[in-house]
Order: C-alpha cells, then sequence, then structure tokens
C-alpha cells in the first residue's frame, strides 16, 4: 500500500489560507438566511391588496347561465317568429287544388260530400285552415262515424274517414234507408249490396234519441235469433218496432208471407213454435197470414188488426233504387190490413176431453150467433164462419178455438 507524502499529510493538517477563506464565505451565507427566516426582528414584507367581488362565485357563475340561457331563448324566438311569417305570407304553404286534399277510408262517402267542407279551403293557407271545425262538419256527413283531418307541410292536407257500418234497412215515408245499431239513417249504397231486413216505424223527423232504443230491441232481437247458429234473422223481410212491447216480424216464407207478433221477450222460443207448426198450420188454414204467439197459454192464428198504421207507398225510383240495394221485394208489396168483421182462430195448448167439448160447443154457439148478425159471405176462407175443426183426437195437437171478432 502506497504511503501518503509527507506534503499531503501537511495540506490535510494544515489547509492553505484560500481555503479557509471560501469556508468562511459559504457558513456566512448559510448563516445569513436562517437569520432570516428565523429572525423576528426583520421588518414585513409590504402586500399588494387585492380587489374583491361583490357576489360569490357560484352566484355570478349562476348569473352567466341565467343570462345565456335568456338570449338563446329570445334568438328561438326570433327565428320562430320569422318562419311563422314566412308560413303565413309564402306561396309555397297555399293549397292550390283538390289534389293536395288526399283521402281514405271512403266507401259509401263520396269525393263530392268531402268537397262540399273542404272546398272552400282551396287557395288558402294550410296554417289557417281550422281543422276542428273541418272534422266536425265532415262528422255531420250521415255515413261519417269518425273524421281525422291533418295538415302536412308544405300544401298537404289529409282526410281519414271511418264509415258507419249498416245493420238493417229502414223505412221512412216513401223511401228506403239504411241504419246503423245506433239509429243514425243513411241513404241507400250504390256500391254494396246488403242482406237485411227493414224495420219500420221510424220516421226522418224524430230524434236520434228515439230511435236509439227501437234499434237497440232490433239488436236484442237479431242477437237472440242467430245465438244458436240457425241464423233465422235470414228469414226475416220486415222488422215492426214501431210498438216496442209486441214487436212484429215478417217473414220471407215461399208459400206466402208471414206476421208474426213476438212480443218484447223471449223471442227465440216464441219464433221456434212458428218454425215448428207453420207447416201444421198451413195445412189446417187454407190462408196463413199472421201469428200472434206472446200469449203462453194460447196461440192465434190471423188475429184481427183492426186500424192497424198504412205505410205510405214507396215510389217507383225507391223501389227500384231498394231493390239494387239487397231489399227483398216481398216487402215493397202493399199489404192492405185485415177488415174488423174477420174473425180470429185461437189455438191454444192442449186440453182435457171434457173442457176440449165445452170449448168447441161455446165456440159454435157464439159463431153462430155472430153468423146471424153478419152477413155470411166471408172474404178470407181460412177464417169463414163455415169453417168447423176437426174430430177431436184423444190427444189433440193444438187446440183450436174459433170465436168472434174482437
Amino acid at each position: 500500500m502506497a504511503r501518503k507524502g509527507s506534503s499531503t499529510i501537511q495540506e490535510e493538517l494544515y489547509p492553505t489560507s484560500d481555503e479557509t477563506a471560501r469556508e468562511d464565505i459559504d457558513d456566512a451565507r448559510l448563516l445569513d438566511l436562517d437569520a432570516e427566516k428565523e429572525s423576528p426582528f426583520l421588518r414585513a414584507q409590504k402586500r399588494v391588496p387585492a380587489r374583491r367581488s361583490p357576489l360569490p362565485k357560484k352566484t355570478a357563475a349562476r348569473i352567466v347561465w341565467g343570462f345565456a340561457v335568456i338570449v338563446a331563448a329570445a334568438l328561438a324566438a326570433i327565428a320562430v317568429s320569422a318562419f311563422y311569417r314566412y308560413g303565413e305570407h309564402s306561396w309555397r304553404f297555399r293549397l292550390n287544388s283538390s289534389e293536395d286534399i288526399e283521402m281514405s277510408g271512403l266507401t259509401n262517402v263520396t269525393h263530392a260530400q268531402i268537397m262540399e267542407v273542404m272546398g272552400g279551403d282551396i287557395g288558402r293557407n294550410i296554417f289557417y285552415i281550422p281543422l276542428d271545425q273541418r272534422q266536425k262538419q265532415l262528422e255531420q256527413i250521415p255515413w261519417v262515424e269518425t273524421a281525422s283531418v291533418m295538415r302536412f307541410t308544405p300544401n298537404r292536407i289529409r282526410i281519414q274517414i271511418h264509415e258507419r257500418t249498416p245493420v238493417a234497412f229502414a223505412r221512412v215515408g216513401s223511401k228506403i234507408m239504411l241504419v246503423d245499431a245506433g239509429g243514425v239513417l243513411m241513404e241507400l249504397s250504390t256500391r254494396k249490396r246488403y242482406s237485411f231486413p227493414v224495420v219500420i216505424g221510424m220516421s226522418s223527423g224524430e230524434p236520434l234519441s228515439t230511435r236509439t232504443p227501437r234499434m237497440k230491441i232490433y239488436n236484442q232481437l237479431i242477437a237472440a235469433l242467430d245465438s244458436t247458429g240457425a241464423r233465422y234473422s235470414q228469414d226475416l223481410s220486415e222488422v215492426d218496432l214501431s210498438d216496442p212491447e209486441d214487436v212484429k216480424v215478417l217473414t220471407n216464407d215461399p208459400d206466402g208471407a208471414v206476421l208474426v207478433h213476438l212480443g218484447s221477450a223471449n223471442y227465440l222460443d216464441r219464433f221456434k213454435i212458428y218454425v215448428t207448426h207453420l207447416r201444421e198450420w198451413r195445412q189446417q188454414f187454407q190462408k196463413l197470414e199472421s201469428v200472434d204467439l206472446r200469449y203462453d197459454r194460447q196461440i192465434i192464428v190471423n188475429p184481427d188488426l183492426p186500424g192497424a198504421a198504412r205505410q205510405p207507398a214507396v215510389t217507383l225510383a225507391a223501389a227500384r233504387a231498394a231493390i239494387s240495394a239487397g231489399v227483398k221485394a216481398a216487402v215493397l208489396v202493399e199489404r192492405a190490413p185485415s177488415k174488423p168483421s174477420a174473425q180470429h182462430v185461437v189455438v191454444s195448448r192442449p186440453a182435457p176431453a171434457k173442457r176440449w167439448q165445452k170449448i168447441i160447443h161455446s165456440a159454435k154457439k157464439s159463431a153462430a150467433a155472430s153468423h146471424g148478425k153478419r152477413k155470411p159471405a166471408v172474404s178470407n176462407a181460412a177464417l169463414s164462419s163455415k169453417w168447423t175443426p176437426a174430430a177431436a183426437p184423444k190427444k189433440p195437437s193444438p187446440a183450436i178455438l174459433k170465436g168472434p171478432s174482437r
């Protein structure tokens, strides 16, 4: 290991004057820094004054955002106002012709009926067309149940029509019309044929509140007759609703129309009685015109109808239009009411043999008395006083009673 020289050892032990001066300067600097930090006798530095805002920062930010929103809303309002003025006066939003009106859902409602309502708006700005008012006017058309009117820019109007569904023909005065389930009357359709009975007992002058309950009775009648799937309603050519307590139907029978009184309830059961005994009654009576099934204990065949209301005659043009729409020709034939002097035949349920003989005996007496008061000639052969019932069997199929008119 090399030994240090004497000169090196001497420098370490006795440093030179330059090194000693440098060390003193460094120590003085360190002392000055410590004194500046720790000495309490140093003069404080002068602080620069700062301006404070009278509002907190959050409040100021909110005000700025609110102002920005107000400015944006004002600009939007100005833009909308400018666009509205442009839409009011620009020719681009003008309804030029009927081709600019789109229509859908028209079957029985004609294009001419729609234009009667919308024709006045041709050449008008679409923003000035009162859509709600036009909708109400369109719904005043009898065939229209509901209507919707919409505008589409730049110059289109769209109309959607939902038409009424007819459920029957209706004889109103000397015309035949269609009627829906609520009692609204409509003109006959020229585009479609229907297979409905004709409802009588309505007039165009009566309010809708009167026709609606009658059509409710009609709906109940049709629903009852078709409830078992037999479709008995197809056999009807006419339904008389003039008396709600006595619903009368005219059947479309090949051997002759028969007027059936069904009362106000049990429509299906009573009509089944008519269907079951129809052939038997035609064999017993030469002419079967009407049957009254309103009573539980008896059936009246060819009842007397004095003072029956006579329907106005249908005009020839109305009859042709009705037949082309599907009305059965039998309904259009004028039927005169029964004569007041005509007698009626009562068919009651089977009775005991002794009671049966008493009924026949009393019937003969009353018939002889009435025959002596009137002329012997009777126009209706089936109702003639000369007619006598056949010998009663042990268990007769309905008992037959013949008596004078009411």
